[in-house]
This record gives C-alpha cells, structure tokens and sequence, in this order.
C-alpha cells in the first residue's frame, strides 16, 4: 500500500453505509476507482453492499459492534485491497484516531488531518481556539454553576453532531436528569459521553459555509447554506445560499469560516456552522470535520463535486483554481424519512415497496435504498434526500414540493406530506426562518386526511379490486360489456386509511355499461392498476363543471397504495364478508353480505316464536337467494327487514332472543319444517358475475 499521497487511489474503501456510499461510490466510479463496501449483519442485503465491486462483513448489527470499530475497518481495507478510506459522515469521521490508524495502516485518509480533527471534534476546544482566532462565540456557561439567569440552555455532545446528545433546558430541576441522558446518547454515538453547555437563543438560524482547503494554503469558501428548519437538533430541510443575508453578513460568515480553516490548518471538506441571531449577529457553533449531509445543495450551486474534491486534495493535488466559480441559482434539498411526524417523529420500519421520484431537470435523488428494500431498526430512518436545482428561491422550492408530491413511496410512514407543507407554508416561502419552525406550525402541517380525497382513493381502490376480479388473461382493460346489463345491489367494500385508522366503505351498482359509484362519481376507465374518475371540481366550483381525475392503484396483499397527482393514500383492505357477530348482542341476525330482502317468513313478527334453522329472511344478492336462519329457538323481538330494504354487510335484519320454544298462537306457521338447502339459484348467472356464495348461518 502506498503511503504516498500524490499516488493516485486505485481502490477506495467507504467506511459507511446507506446513501452517502452510494453517494461516493457515484463519484468513483465516474473517476475509474474500485469501492469497496463494509456492511453489517443488518446491512448485508444493502443497496451500499449491491453497488459496491467488493464487500467486506462486519460481524454484528449495532453500530458500536460494526461501523465503530475502527480496527475491523481498517482490517477491511486491507483483506480488500483497498488503498483508501473515505469515512462519509457520521460513525467515524470526526474520529482522530480512526484517522491516525488508516494513516498509520500505510492507507491514504480521504479526510482532513487527525490534528485538525483533534482541534475540532471536541467544541469545548474548538470554542477556545476560535476566540484566540477572533470568531465572535456565544459565551459557554459551566453546568455547575448554572442559575435561573442563564436559562434557556442547549447542551451539546462535544465530540459528534447530528443532533445527539442535544438537549434544550428551560427548568434548573431538569438539569441533571438532561445532562446524564445527553452524555449517554453522546457516549453511544460517538464513543466519548462530554457534554458542554451553551445559551440557547430562542428562534436563531442555522446557517453554515462549506469550505474545501488543499492544505497548500488554497482555501475556498463554497457559499452559505440555511438549515434552519430541524425536529430534534436534527436538519430535514436545506438551502443554499441561505436566503435574506446581505453581503456585508456574507462575507463576514466566509471570512471567519476560511479563518477557522488556516488556524488549524486544514485539508478537505469542511463546514463552519453559526448561529444567526434574531437582531443577526452570527455566533460561532461548530466546525464538521467531515462531508455534509446536505452537501448536494452547494455541488448544485456551484457546479462541483466536492467528493471528487476530496479525492483530488487526498491525492496531494492543489484546487483546480484560487477560487471557485461563482455560484448560480439556488437549491433546496429535503430529507425523506421513514418516520411519523404526527406521532411524535416515530421511526417506522417495514418493507419499502416502492420508492419512485421524478426524474426530470433539476432533480437529484440520493439514497441508500431501492424498491423492495427493507427498513430496519438499527440506523437512521432517512430513506433519501431529495435536491431541486432552479434558477430563483421560489422556483426551486416549487419544483421539490412537486416531487416529492408525485412520488411513489410504498411502504412506511414517511414524512413526505410534511415536508411538502413544510415546503409550500407561506413562512417557509417568505424566508422567515428559523429553528422553531417545527415548535409552531408542526400541529399545522400534520393534520388529518381529507375525508373526501379519502372516499375518493377508497373508490378507486374498490373499482381497481372490482377490475382486477373481472379482467381476462393479459394486461388489458375490463371489457365493459362483461358486467351487468341491469342495475345491481350496490356492491360495497371497506377500506381503513393509514396510519390514522378511519374506515371508509366504497359503493357502487355494476351495469353493462361499466360501474356506477352510488355517491355520483362517473367512472371513465377502471383497470385492476388505474381508475379515472369524473368528480366534482374544489368547494366553490361551478356545479355543472367536472374535473377529469386520474389514481394509480397498487396492491401489496391487504394494504392499497392510491397515487394521485396531489396526493398518496395508503389503505389496509377490510374483509367483504365480515362477521360482525362479535359485535353485534346475541340472538342478532345480520346481513351476510350485500344484497335485497326480497321476502320474510309468512307471518313473521315481533313477539313471533321461532326455532333454531328456521328460515326468517330471504335475501338476494348476484342473481342468488341466500336465507337466513334462525340463531336459536326462542323469540323475536326486533324485526328491521322489509321487502325491498337494500342491505350492507352486517346490517342488523332482526333479532332473535333465546329461550325454550314455546308453542301458543303466536308460533310462526312452517317453524318445524326441514330447513332447505343453502343458496337457491333464481336464474342463471350472467356471464362473469361473480362467483355463488354460501349461505351464511349465524
């Protein structure tokens, strides 16, 4: 292995997993370099290990078994041939000795030196070295000393970021129990549980400069980035440049980040991070010794691959330039989680049956994920970053809320729906900003479904099932001509949204001419995977004008995933046939499908006695007539049915109380005749009607 590092790298090991070593891998493989995966026990199926040349397993699944035991890496490297390391971000990038031994190991370190690591990843020190340097610092507060005077406070993991071991105090009596729960979630992140205090300034902004340094004194200051909007001290969406700062604040932000960088004499990515205050003095946070997550958004800008950077300044070369290229146009990025943001942020876990986003101008997706993959429980939930590209501010945010609008994603809860109002919420759109965001509008941008978008997507999902029952062999559509030639019963099914549980049934009658929604919809086309509907256009339309709708419809066993151009729905399939007997009180008499009483017992009445199987009601639903039987011997003393009443599935007919049967006149006539047999055919069943039921006994 060379320990040169002018010799061009030949074979890069990542020692990361999910969508930043796919993201690497993308720039290796446009350079001609070899990758090579590590990957976890969870991770062996990983979309990372697929795109890999070579994999290398580390045995385990939690993080400090696997990705933070440096000695398997560099192991790793080694048994594959690797001459590199590039460590992504998170896990061991902002690890000094990790750094030390890929060095030490004779590998070349695609990161900035162990010492500026060293200097940085603890922010105690990194504070103390800024103030030498002149940054402007909020000033620290030591935790044993802290009194009602100096809260809010924001305690902070000094050895790692991405939000852990952060905690927000506003009470003293909670100081203790949050420094102990920070330094555990920073001892379990990052190995080293030091926990540092600060101010808290109430609705700051995070904004932050990238920077890329050859280590020949070339220092480039990449633009700003706001990444202000954040749920747990974690960020979900990014800009760049950062909206609303003058020049004179811009480059005030771009001196002190390249200041940082010549004081501790750094080589590589890097990002500087500050508060904007309210009154906008910016504050010094931190320095990440590492990639971004949201790194895509300045590539976008400026036009540059800083991993392909990276590769070049750990190759021994000098920036292409004095200075980068002037920036151009703005970009936005989102973070797509599986997550349920109105449930607390709940990670979600499960089968990703689809993940599909636009592919068009200005769209970038990076993940770590594909179609048919599965989310697991030990990693960060994010599935992909979503990136749009445009001209303007306002042109960009539109064209990532329209992406992530229509795109497919089958499988967990994510936060899709969130990070579109997020995106179109007239805050967000005026560029008010700041890391509150969420405190405020969360309740606002999780709201319910629409009940009527709801009704809608469960009637596609019922035409589509109704579709997929009657077509023929092939892919074609429904031939029409194969249903009814006269009005049916209404045909009825049952769907429960997700994840907030509300059912809604869809009912429609079936002709020849195709299927008629009873709630006034026109069905244009129904396929088993895409239904168009006529619908009435938004409240406040002209009655008389109607609106062409289109829903694609994907089934996955029970759970039904409606796409529509505004919307996705996700629906668990209820039985047809339920049997409601457990709810219903003993004795009832329910209906065993949809259908019309076409007759009762001759007779029949409240008061009536009754035997156990005796025939009561006469039900006909497909061309069939279905009886129901008495449950028990005993009395009736509720009777609903009449001929002609339409019935649903379930629907209470009558009820019968139990006892021993009593003979007197009011005995029903006929009620110790033989019970017939099951379902009595009245005429024969038209081509493709559904299939005979059986009677359904109590």
């Amino acid at each position: 292995m060379s320990t040169n590092p002018s010799a061009p790298i030949s074979t890069l090991l990542v020692a990361n997993r999910g969508e930043i070593a796919c993201r690497i891998f993308r720039t290796c493989r446009a350079l001609g370099i070899a990758t090579v995966a590590v990957y976890s026990d969870a991770d062996a199926g990983a979309l990372h290990v697929r795109e890999a040349d070579t994999a290398v397993r580390l045995p385990g699944a939690a993080p400090a078994d696997t990705y933070l035991r440096g000695d398997l890496v560099v192991r790793a490297a080694l048994a594959a041939g690797a001459d590199a390391v590039h460590p992504g971000y998170g896990f061991l990038s902002e690890n000094a000795g990790f750094a030390r031994a890929v060095r030490d190991a004779g590998l070349v370190w695609v990161g900035p030196p162990a010492e500026a690591i060293e200097l940085m990843a603890s922010k105690t020190r990194a504070k103390e070295l800024m103030a030498g340097a002149g940054v402007p610092l909020l000033a620290p507060v030591d935790p044993d000393r802290v009194t009602a005077a100096d809260l809010p406070l924001l305690l902070k993991a000094a050895a790692g970021g991405g939000g852990r071991g952060m905690r927000i105090v506003r009470e003293l009596g909670e100081l203790p129990g949050e420094l102990k729960a920070a330094a555990a979630e920073a001892e379990a992140a990052f190995g080293d549980g030091e926990v540092f205090a600060e101010p808290y300034v109430e609705r700051g902004r995070h904004v932050e400069v990238q920077i890329m340094a050859d280590g020949r004194d070339g220092v480039w200051a990449l633009g700003t980035r706001d990444c202000s909007l954040q749920r747990r001290h974690q960020k979900v969406i990014e800009e760049a440049p950062a909206p609303g700062l003058d020049d004179a604040l811009r480059t005030r932000l771009h001196e002190a980040a390249t200041a940082v960088a010549r004081a501790v004499g750094y080589r590589g990515a890097g990002t500087v991070e500050f508060l904007l205050a309210p009154d906008g003095r910016p504050y010094f946070l931190e320095m990440n010794t590492r990639l971004q997550v949201e790194h895509p958004v300045t590539e976008a800008v400026f036009g540059v691959d800083l991993v392909a950077l990276q590769l070049r300044v750990a190759e021994g070369e000098p920036l292409p330039a004095a200075a980068p290229l002037d920036p151009h146009g703005h970009a936005v990025e989102a973070r797509l989680y599986a997550e349920d943001p109105a449930r607390d942020w709940q990670p979600q876990t499960g089968a990703l049956h689809a993940l599909e986003v636009p592919d068009e101008p200005g769209l970038r997706l990076d993940t770590g994920y594909t179609s048919g993959d599965t989310i697991g429980v030990h990693y960060d939930p994010m599935l992909a970053k979503v990136i749009a590209h445009a001209p303007t501010r306002d042109q960009a945010v539109r064209l990532l809320a329209r992406a992530l609008e229509r795109a497919r994603l089958h499988g967990p809860v994510t936060n899709r729906e969130l990070l579109v109002r997020s995106l179109r919420h007239p805050d967000f759109r005026a560029a008010r900003l700041d890391t509150g965001f969420y405190d405020r509008h969360l309740a606002a941008l999780t709201p319910p479904p629409d009940p009527a978008e709801l009704r809608l997507a469960a009637l596609a999902a019922a035409l589509a099932d109704e579709a997929a029952r009657r077509r023929g062999p092939g892919p074609g559509p429904v031939r029409f001509g194969a249903w009814r030639n006269n009005a049916s019963a209404p045909q009825t099914k049952r769907y429960r949204s997700e994840p907030d549980g509300t059912e809604y049934e869809a009912a429609y009658r079936t002709t020849r001419t195709g299927p008629v929604p009873e709630t006034g919809e026109r069905v244009v086309a129904a396929r088993h995977d895409h239904v168009t509907l006529e619908t009435a256009g938004t409240p406040g339309s002209p009655d008389t004008v109607l609106v062409t709708r289109h829903f694609t419809v994907t089934v996955h066993r029970d759970t039904v995933y409606v796409d529509t151009a505004t919307g996705s729905y996700t629906l668990t399939a209820l039985p047809r046939f339920t049997d409601p007997v457990d709810r219903a009180e003993p004795g009832s008499l329910l209906a065993p499908m949809p259908g019309t009483v076409v007759r009762i017992a001759e007779g029949l009445a409240v008061g009536a006695v009754v035997e156990a199987g005796q025939p009561l009601i006469w039900l006909e639903a497909m061309k069939m007539e279905h009886r129901v039987l008495a449950p028990a011997s005993g009395t009736l003393t509720a009777l609903h049915a009449t001929p002609g009443l339409q019935a649903e599935v379930g629907t209470l007919l009558a009820v019968v109380q139990e006892a021993n049967a009593v003979p007197g006149a009011n005995a029903v006539p006929g009620a110790n005749a033989v019970p017939e047999a099951n379902a009595v055919q009245k005429t024969p069943a038209i081509q493709n009607t559904a299939a005979v039921q059986e009677e359904a006994t109590p």
